[in-house]
């Protein structure tokens, strides 16, 4: 029997999640627990992130490099957040397109990584709902799902059966 025949006697399988496998399926295997882990956890690290940049931010006000200096730099990483909070929060109910522009998306890596805090809050208030991008995949999995069973149900009965078509 090939692989594909056996995937399809065996149906599509769900795409694990980070930090949740596939217990998002049925909200099993200490699905709740890890939501509520992944909720907490994700907003200690923002707190943990937004100390640092004070931290820092206090590095510039003691170095005296002045205010136009230091406005620049809380504009730059309240964009940089605002920005990575919205690219993640858009992302648990899309998927990117693999065709992407490879420099646009190495750009987005460096904003990303200094708005760290908006993506730890966007999983933050995802986790409070459901997993974060579970929407996503369980969409794609009912599509597989329903697939399948048309893919099924369209070859019922017996083949041998059914009436040879006469060739004109």
């Amino acid at each position: 029997m090939s692989e594909q025949q056996q995937t399809e006697l065996r149906g599509p399988r769900p795409e694990p999640i980070r930090f949740f496998g596939t217990t998002w399926v049925e909200h099993d295997g200490g699905y709740p627990l890890r939501r509520a882990g992944l909720a907490v956890g994700s907003l200690a690290a923002a707190v943990a992130g937004a100390l640092v940049l004070r931290f820092a931010y206090q590095g510039l006000a003691i170095a005296k490099v002045g205010s136009l200096i230091n406005l620049m730099v809380i504009v730059a990483v309240s964009l940089c957040t605002a920005l990575a909070f919205r690219r993640t929060w858009e992302d648990f109910g899309r998927r990117r397109p693999a065709a992407a522009d490879p420099g646009a998306e190495r750009s987005m890596q460096s904003l990303v990584l200094i708005g760290f805090v908006g993506v730890l809050l966007a999983y933050f208030l995802r986790s409070l709902r459901e997993a974060p991008g579970e929407k996503l995949h369980r969409e794609e999995y009912r599509e597989a799902l329903a697939r399948q069973e048309r893919r099924r149900s369209a070859r019922t009965g017996n083949p041998a059966a059914k009436r040879k078509r006469k060739h004109r």
